[in-house]
């Protein structure tokens, strides 16, 4: 790992047979001040998703809040990857939830439902390319892309968000 790198650590745990899921990106200095501002803008596109989970709404919200987030502010949204259900397992119903706008989308937020939001943004790419054996993703175009992740359950309140670190 080099200066200027992006480094994305996802990680996932599992206690007495429930998942949860979060993940984060990190700069290593120095770096550009675009990519610091991309950082930053990251976790805000990772909240503003987070802001738009509501019990009985649209799940096409989150990806719809997300993208116009990103547009705003001059990124891109890696398309290849996705959010989705956790808990029993890892990847569980709803098995992909877009972080774009997904017109067609008509699927509800169950209360109680468990999953992840994880949008990817980017200054420039829509798609990622597997490397290094599955566990190593690179966007196709080399672009600084960045991933912020968290576990959540929908309740009639809002959005609980389970990964939250002290």
């Amino acid at each position: 790992i080099e200066a200027g790198a992006l480094v994305n650590i996802d990680v996932s745990a599992e206690v007495d047979g429930f998942f949860g899921d979060t993940g984060a990106s990190f700069a290593v200095p120095p770096v550009a001040p675009k990519v610091e501002r991309l950082c930053r803008d990251g976790r805000r596109a990772l909240w503003t998703g987070i802001r738009a989970v509501r019990a009985g709404g649209e799940l096409a919200a989150i990806g719809r809040s997300i993208e116009t987030f990103a547009g705003r502010n001059g990124y891109s949204l890696i398309r290849n990857l996705a959010s989705h259900g956790v808990g029993g397992a890892l990847h569980e119903e709803p098995k992909e939830i877009p972080t774009w706008h997904e017109p067609g989308d008509r699927r509800r937020i169950g209360e109680g439902l468990v999953f992840t939001i994880e949008p990817f943004l980017s200054l420039g790419d829509d798609w990622v390319e597997e490397t290094g054996g599955g566990w190593t993703l690179r966007p196709a175009g080399r672009s600084p892309t960045v991933q912020y992740e968290h576990t959540l359950v929908a309740t009639r309140s809002g959005p609980m968000v389970l990964t939250l670190g002290d």
